[in-house]
């Protein structure tokens, strides 16, 4: 089956009611409180996005994030009653693209997977563009450099594809921000990081960037 959203929480009573509240707004969702249902979940059915929680009972939320990494695009939003920002940014740099701080307003919660969810409705509208041995396919969530497959992960993959939609002209920093981690957490650190892994993927010498380049005290521009 297709689902718009799967809830990974051991509070059973919360996931359920957020699912339940998703589902009035015509959301199809449903929840697992264990990694292991997760797994077995993402193998049976399709869903386009995910709502995790770090503390699972006996497991963590990170690791499983990080399974789910080698083979899954999907966006991974992060909710947890845990508020350090060293929490926020392991859990954005290991691959996930939200972190949604318990208790959170379900409505706020339902708007901010909607921006998600249209967002890669409209990416999924496109299909595929080429330029300078750079090709992107929107459909697949793919990017491939002179023909070889370049695997980039869920946020990895918006930031390239607002770069490329943007080529050859500079793409300020507040721009990113607001185009690709929408009113998410945010700061210039994570946003260096995804910048650094998409060099290290795409550029011959990540330490001499010859495509994405850095336009100091502005942004970047991608040149092709």
């Amino acid at each position: 089956m297709d689902y718009s959203c799967l809830i990974v929480d051991d509070e059973k009573e919360l996931a359920q009611a957020t699912c339940e509240y998703f589902e009035m707004f015509g959301l199809h969702t449903a929840f697992v409180t264990s990694g292991e249902e997760c797994k077995g979940f993402l193998k049976q059915n399709k869903v386009k996005l995910l709502l995790l929680d770090i503390n699972l009972q006996n497991e963590s939320g990170f690791l499983l994030c990080k399974e789910l990494r080698k083979d899954q695009d999907i966006p991974i939003f992060f909710i947890s009653a845990r508020q350090s920002d060293d929490d926020i940014l392991m859990a954005l740099n290991i691959g996930g693209d939200d972190y949604i701080k318990k208790p959170y307003s379900l409505s706020v919660l339902l708007a901010k997977v909607k921006v998600v969810l249209k967002r890669m409705e409209s990416m999924n509208g496109k299909k595929m563009e080429e330029t300078g041995g750079i090709r992107i396919d929107h459909n697949a969530r793919k990017v491939f450099v002179n023909e070889k497959d370049v695997c980039l992960k869920g946020k990895e993959f918006k930031l390239f594809a607002y770069l490329y939609a943007h080529k050859n002209a500079v793409v300020t920093k507040n721009e990113l921000f607001a185009n690709v981690w929408g009113d998410e957490f945010f700061s210039d650190g994570t946003l260096n990081v995804h910048i650094r892994k998409l060099r290290e993927k795409i550029e011959q010498d990540p330490n001499n960037p010859v495509l994405i380049k850095t336009v100091w005290g502005t942004g970047y521009i991608l040149e092709l």
